[in-house]
């Protein structure tokens, strides 16, 4: 028997007669056409009935939560290469063999490292104009992060004076004589203009990622760059930045947005400043780490897919919660809901826990790469990697006609805070499948906050709220449930 629990409301018979079938049946017992059916909720309201089993069990006896804290509090930081992430590797492991998943493997690959070492030290000199020759210098302690992949400052730092600009655009303008042996600062605020914040973050992630390209072309002895988040507070957001061979290679920092703002009004005060740098990473050979694999095998079509994922690495700086852990716990717990809720896929569900999103994409690229050459056929492949905030809408990479197809299901999904099905993008790892799978999709929740605890300190479990976390696996698992039902 397939489908093996139900609400009492619905039959054995009816459903079986609806789910335990492949798509021609149900088209003929409806009188549809195979071209163009895809489900109708009006003619199959026992997915409502379902739909709601899965919310229950989520939000009553769920293990969202649980997942999570051990996540964060067991394990902690999972930068890539690191302890922190081969502990990851086998707890995930350990979490999904006891969800009854029917088999879970580890996927080999390599990995680069990278070393923050010992904590940053930036202080800032500030120098006002006295009478006469008489100037007085003020120190304050600078709250910064080092970005992913920056080399280190010389162990006595760096002094140098600091030029100020607004955009990458102001600083490719500048004569190279302006920015020589100077520290560039670029405070480029996120605009807050866009409703989601993901588009404010899209503006602007290029003054982290290629500021120090730019600023080192020009001369510059290193870059500062205004965290990237809304709020106005003292702690610093690294993330990846990147070199390019032909150019000099100089440090490069993130810096608290309330320095930030202190910086540029000294500046518009006149006065001169100055900051003293130290950063003490490193970058380390390339390493073996894993992703991790688990399989719900399908009962009618074993040999196709519907993946969920989220990637298993963090930053080293909080305990990854938001990002990617919210992500991982929502890809476990939502295959693990529709298992204890007696659901038995006709396709197989993989949940995957990639490794290597924040500073390489290199776990992603290789699951892509393992499915080509075993030819697997993907037919949708969703991303859970914007935070375990409530549910808002799902984005979608395909043809205007299969997102057409998919709006039907917007009807189960309204009842619980889904109100949009719509092109957009759909998340790093699963863009690396983009010309083997017809689908790809990403999960939005509110995005309000999460650009509060990106990539910084703040990122841990006590900012994660539990029942928005778990709407999030429900309405993943229902995703899974209807994609199923094709």
């Amino acid at each position: 028997m397939v489908y093996r629990v139900f609400l009492p409301a619905i039959t054995l018979g009816l459903a079986v007669g609806y789910f335990g079938c492949p798509i021609a049946a149900r088209a003929q017992a409806t009188g549809a056409s195979t071209t163009t059916k895809h489900f109708d909720r009006k003619e199959l309201p026992q997915y409502d009935a379902f739909i709601r089993t899965l919310f229950d069990s989520s939000l009553l006896s769920g293990q969202s939560w649980p997942l999570l804290t051990a996540l964060c509090k067991e394990v902690g930081h999972r930068l890539t290469g690191s302890e922190g992430a081969a502990k990851a590797v086998l707890l995930t492991r350990k979490q999904m063999l006891g969800m009854g998943y029917d088999s879970v493997w580890l996927q080999p690959v390599q990995v680069p490292v990278w070393k923050r070492g010992a904590p940053e030290q930036a202080k800032l000199m500030v120098t006002s104009p006295g009478m006469g020759r008489i100037k007085k210098e003020d120190q304050i302690d600078l709250a910064v992060l080092a970005l992913g992949g920056s080399v280190a400052t010389p162990m006595e730092g760096i002094r140098a004076e600091v030029i100020e600009v607004s955009s990458l655009e102001e600083l490719k303008n500048l004569p190279n004589a302006q920015v020589k042996g100077k520290i560039v600062f670029i405070n480029q605020k996120m605009d807050a203009r866009y409703i989601n914040t993901f588009e404010s973050y899209s503006h602007c992630a290029s003054i982290r990622v290629q500021g120090a390209v730019e600023a080192a072309q020009k001369g510059a002895l290193a870059v500062l760059v205004r965290s990237l988040t809304l709020s106005i507070d003292s702690f610093p957001h690294t993330g990846m930045m990147v070199y390019r061979d032909s150019i000099p290679r100089i440090p490069a920092a993130a810096v608290s947005t309330i320095h930030a703002d202190y910086m540029h009004v000294q500046r518009l005060l006149g006065k001169k400043i100055e900051v003293h740098l130290q950063l003490n990473c490193s970058n380390h050979p390339d390493t073996l780490s894993y992703n991790v694999v688990g399989q719900i095998t399908g009962s009618l079509y074993p040999d196709r897919y519907l993946t969920l994922g989220g990637h298993l690495d963090s930053w080293d700086v909080g305990e990854g919660a938001h990002d990617d852990g919210a992500g991982c716990v929502h890809s476990m717990e939502a295959a693990r809901l529709l298992m204890v809720c007696g659901y038995k896929p006709r396709h197989s569900i993989r949940t995957i826990l990639y490794m290597n999103e924040e500073n390489g994409m290199r776990g992603a690229r290789e699951y892509a790469r393992l499915a080509r050459v075993n030819q697997e056929s993907h037919l949708a492949s969703i991303e859970s990697d914007r935070g375990g905030f409530s549910p808002r809408e799902f984005h979608v990479e395909a043809d205007s006609q299969r997102i057409e197809l998919l709006q039907p299901m917007l009807g189960p999904l309204m009842d619980y805070g889904i109100h949009r099905i719509r092109k957009g993008g759909s998340g790093a790892d699963v863009a690396q499948m983009r010309d083997q799978c017809a689908l790809l999709m990403g999960f939005v929740p509110e995005s309000q906050r999460y650009f509060d605890y990106h990539h910084a300190h703040t990122d841990v479990l006590e900012s994660v709220n539990r029942r928005e976390l778990e709407l999030g696996s429900a309405a993943l698992a229902t995703l899974l449930f209807l994609l199923d039902q094709e």
